[in-house]
C-alpha cells in the first residue's frame, strides 16, 4: 500500500500504543470481551513469537479472521514488521484466541488466488483499523484491493496443540481480586467516616 510516509509513521506509532493497551487487556483476562463487537472494533488475538536476533519471546496483538476454522492474519506494514520477520525466521508460534491458547505453525499465504479473498476477510475482521489505513474491504473491488495491499503479507496460523499453564492469556488476572481486597475496605471506611462538618464545607 502506498501512503504518505508521514502518515504511515503516525499510523505505526499509533498502533504501537494501541497494541500495548490491547496486550494488557488480554493479560488481565479481558481478551474475549475485546472481540464482542467485531464489526466496528475488530477481532483481536495475540501472537507469541521469538525474536530473530534476541531469541526472546515477544507478544504482538493483531487482527485476524477465522476461515473454515483456520486462523489468518496480516502484516499491514509488510515485510518491515518485526513480528512478521520473526515468524518467517522461526514459524513456531503461540496464539491467544477467545476460545483458548494454542501452539501453532505460521505459514505465509503466497498463492494469488488464495491470498486476496483471505486478506479481505482479515481486513473485514479488523474493523476500524483497515479504514484508518485507507482500505475499505467491504466496498473495494478485487482489483482495487489488490492494488492497495501489494505490500500486505497474509499469514496462516495452523493450530497444532492446545496450551495450558502459566504465561498464557489472563496471566495478570490475579490483579482483580487483589485490587478488590484493597479498594473495597477503603470505600467502606470512607463511606463510614462520612462528612463531619455539618454542611459547612464542600466535601
Amino acid at each position: 500500500m502506498t501512503i504518505d510516509p508521514r502518515l504511515e509513521d503516525q499510523l505505526r506509532q499509533g498502533f504501537k500504543v494501541f497494541n500495548r493497551f490491547m496486550l494488557i487487556m488480554w493479560r488481565l483476562g479481558l481478551g474475549p470481551m475485546l472481540n464482542m463487537g467485531p464489526a466496528l472494533a475488530g477481532r483481536y488475538m495475540v501472537i507469541t513469537h521469538t525474536g530473530r536476533k534476541s531469541g526472546k519471546k515477544r507478544r504482538t496483538p493483531v487482527n485476524y479472521a477465522l476461515v473454515d476454522d483456520e486462523v489468518y492474519c496480516t502484516a499491514g506494514f509488510g515485510s518491515v514488521s518485526d513480528w512478521y520477520r520473526n515468524i518467517i525466521a522461526n514459524p513456531q508460534v503461540e496464539v491467544w484466541l477467545p476460545d483458548g491458547w494454542w501452539a501453532g505453525i505460521a505459514e505465509e499465504v503466497t498463492h494469488p488466488e488464495a491470498r486476496l479473498p483471505l486478506l479481505r476477510q482479515v481486513l473485514i475482521g479488523s474493523g476500524f483499523a483497515a479504514l484508518a489505513a485507507g482500505v475499505d474491504p467491504n466496498k473495494l473491488t478485487d482489483e482495487e484491493l489488490d492494488a492497495l495491499t501489494k505490500d500486505y503479507r497474509v499469514i496462516h496460523i495452523r493450530r497444532v496443540a492446545a496450551r495450558t499453564g502459566k504465561d498464557g492469556p489472563g496471566d495478570l488476572a490475579w490483579v482483580w481480586p487483589v485490587a478488590t481486597m484493597i479498594l473495597l475496605p477503603l470505600a467502606f471506611f470512607r463511606r463510614k467516616g462520612g462528612c463531619r462538618c455539618k454542611g459547612k464545607c464542600r466535601c
